[in-house]
Formats: structure tokens, sequence, C-alpha cells
């Protein structure tokens, strides 16, 4: 059952702390456990949804630290933030990362910048590529097999609709691109959805506050997003309501985010389902599921809970379709290609790993199919591949990954993905080509080389 074992053992500590609460340090399983109670009686010890969101507002220092440049996202007033330069501890056999930006907004590149730039890539920290070097992405490596550039507009935190905004914006520049790879990853979906993605992972930054020191890792602050207007059914698109570096401050103020965090029920969903809060907002939760003709007992609180997850995902889906049809028109009316790539390595890869036939994206899937998406989907790649080896699950991925993936894990990506990105571009990479001038032609690869 969804509250049975305080809703799946999430098991997530309050951060009521700063107030003092007993509830906060212990958490709804803690409490489980020393104290013997119920499920139902740890739900109740919750708090209310905006009594949670009062309780975990951001620190001044934080926000100091994010509007000074001093950490490694920086402010955007469109995006709410983008790359900045920093060195994050959390490399490959314990190493610091290098994490730096150019001046365009793309994470640094080296591979053969003299030559005209045809690809752009846009999507969340596995386009990114967090956690190794500015030479470790899966665009250096594919820039160094097909010779020429690949530029990596990926941002840690992003959903499917701040990607597609960063996509809108940079492909007016002078340095938009014919080929754009737009990269869907995990529960970049609901993400899309959020307000303020800050509120929704507080346990994690405050272990990065441990590691990095308070501020540092500070992102996912208010930026544009999608909701679904319940009196229409319609999804709108949202501009953040923090347009300037100094009304970040206002996440420091409590009575300000809770005005501006009412409502937001792919929020609500998720701190309900980890046991932080004692309830979402049920009335609004049964308008939602009407309008996306998803069935919910109302009636049975346990089934009712149950259904939170395939609600939130259904929601978080429609955004996803709603987007995908924007970015394809997007494309197609500036003459522009555009890839899709899928990846999951949580829901889907790993259940696929394990033998189960259906996959939780399939809405996703299926919609890409009927619209004609051009789709690289790398779940599948990781399939095929684990039939090589004859490792657990968890042993396969420690090939790859060391949260994101690990150097290697870019390197293997790229490779999967060459061939489909060779076959797509025209004309092919110069490796590629068949007419023999092109074999002694080195104009823009070698220094001096006109």
């Amino acid at each position: 059952m969804f509250l049975a074992g305080c809703r799946r053992l999430a098991c997530a500590t309050n951060t009521f702390s700063r107030f003092g609460s007993s509830f906060a340090r212990l958490g709804l399983c803690s409490l489980l456990a020393i104290g013997g109670a119920s499920a139902a009686e740890a739900t109740a010890m919750a708090p209310e949804y905006l009594d949670y969101i009062r309780a975990n507002v951001a620190s001044r220092h934080e926000v100091e630290v994010f509007i000074n440049d001093g950490g490694w996202a920086k402010f955007d007033p469109e995006l709410g933030y983008i790359l900045g330069n920093s060195m994050p501890h959390d490399g490959f056999e314990k190493s610091m990362t290098l994490s730096t930006a150019q001046a365009n907004g793309a994470r640094r590149s080296f591979m053969y910048p003299a030559r005209p730039c045809r690809i752009n890539t846009y999507g969340d920290s596995f386009t990114q590529c967090h956690q190794v070097n500015d030479g470790e992405t899966w665009q250096e490596y594919l820039a160094g097999h097909l010779g020429e550039p690949v530029r990596n507009f990926g941002m840690g935190g992003y959903g499917v609709y701040q990607a597609y905004r960063r996509l809108l914006r940079e492909e007016t520049t002078d340095h938009g691109a014919e080929y754009l790879v737009f990269y869907l990853w995990g529960d970049d979906h609901i993400r899309s959805l959020l307000r303020c993605r800050y509120m929704n992972f507080r346990e994690w930054t405050a272990r990065q506050t441990e590691i990095e020191g308070e501020g540092v890792m500070f992102h996912g602050n208010f930026w544009p997003n999608i909701e679904m207007d319940l009196a229409t059914g319609k999804m709108v698109e949202h501009e953040s309501r923090i347009r300037t570096a100094a009304d970040v401050y206002n996440m420091t103020n409590p009575d300000w985010m809770a005005e501006n965090m009412r409502g937001d029920l792919a929020l609500q969903m998720s701190l309900y389902k980890k046991g932080l809060i004692r309830a979402p907002d049920w009335e609004a939760l049964r308008k939602l599921a009407g309008w996306l003709d998803f069935a919910v007992n109302w009636d049975d609180p346990a089934r009712r809970d149950d259904a939170i997850t395939g609600l939130l995902d259904a929601y978080s889906f429609a955004a996803t379709k709603y987007i995908l049809t924007k970015a394809q028109a997007f494309a197609a009316a500036q003459h522009k290609k555009l890839l899709v790539v899928l990846f999951d390595p949580n829901r889907v890869t790993r259940s696929l790993l394990a033998g189960e036939t259906s996959r939780y994206d399939q809405p996703v899937v299926d919609f890409l199919a009927q619209h004609n998406f051009k789709v690289f989907d790398m779940n599948l790649v990781h399939v095929a591949d684990f039939k090589a080896f004859n490792l657990s699950i968890d042993r396969y991925y420690d090939r790859y990954f060391i949260g994101h993936y690990s150097p290697a894990g870019n390197h293997f990506f790229a490779t999967a993905i060459g061939a489909t990105i060779a076959d797509w571009l025209d004309p092919k990479p110069i490796i590629y080509r068949t007419d023999q001038h092109q074999t002694t032609d080195f104009k823009g690869y070698l220094e001096g080389h006109n």
C-alpha cells in the first residue's frame, strides 16, 4: 500500500529542525520505528503543505552566494539559473570536477573550435554531464569522433519545459544550429510542472551544504514552468515569479514563499509521496484527474494514496506532450531538425534489465512514434549491452555510473549515439564522406592550415 512503511519508506528528513521540531529531526520512518506508531498516525504528525513551505525557506547566505556567482549555478532572469564556474567534490575516484561555462552560456568545449557547429544539445544534468570534467562530456567525446564541435546547453536540474525554453532562446541567436538534440531524462517530466524545484530536494541541499559549503550548489530557484488551468483543462505556460537577482531574497521570506507556492499540485504530490506533508489538496487533485481522464477511487484512502504516483506521471506526461508539440513546430518553422533522446536509468532501464516488459513512460514513447519524431532511446541500448555481461544490475551500473554517468558512461553514450548522429547530418561528417578530396582537406582542423 502507498502509506504502508511510510509511503514506500521514503523516510526523508524534514528540515523543520531549523525551528527545533523533534518531528523534523526524526522523520516519519524514525517515528514509526521508535514509537511504534502506525503509518496513518505518522502521517497525521506531518506538517501541512504551506507549513512545510514556510519552514524550508532558503537562508540569506545561500542566496548571497548564488546571486554573486559564487557557486555551481548562476542566476538567470528568464530561466532561473544557468551554469556557472565551479569545481564540485563529486567526481570519478573521489576527484573534484572542473565545470565551467563559455560566454554564450554553453559548457566549455575544446574539440574543433575552428569548425562550424551544426549540433546544439539541450536537457538536464545528463546533457550538461554533471560529475565529470569539461573535457569528459559525451558531447566532447562525440565531437572527437565526428570531427566537428557539439555545443552543450544542458543544465542540471532542468525539466523538459526549462530545457525547451533554453532551446528557444539559444536558437534565435548567432550560435543557433541546424541540428537540435533534445534530451528527456528521468523525472524531467515532473520538473516542468514545478514553480520552484528547490522545495522538492531539501534533503539533497542539506547534504551538499556539508560537502561543498552553504550556497555553493544552490539551484532550483523560481523558473518558468507549465501547469494545468483547472478551470479549462488547458496547459498554461508561466514566466518565473522572480525576475531579478535581488528578488531571489524573497525565497528567504516564509510568507512570500507560502503565497507563491500555494496551488503547486506537482510539488504537493511529490512531497506527499515522500511523507513530508500531511495531505495534498484533494479537491484540486480530483479536478486534475478528471481533466486527465485518470481514474482514482477517491472514497478509499489507501487506493487514493496509491494513485498519487500514477496521477503525477499522467500530469507530467501531458505537459511533456504539449512541450514536444511546440518544440517540433518551432524546429520546423526555423528549418531545423530535432532528435529526442530518452533515458531513465532509475524507472525504465533498471526495470527492463530486471525483465519487466512494460515501462512507465510508454505514453511518451507512443506519442513520439505517433507524431513522427526522430528518437534515440538509450534505455534500449543498455538493455542490449547488459546481455553481454554476467553481472548483477548494480554491478553493471557500476561500469557506467557514479550517480550521473562517469567518464566511461559518457564515452559509452557518445559511442552509442554516434551512428545515429552521423546518419542524421547532411552533409555527413568529414570522416564519413566518400569523396577523396576530403581526406586531404584539413581546413579548420590543423592550426595555421587554411
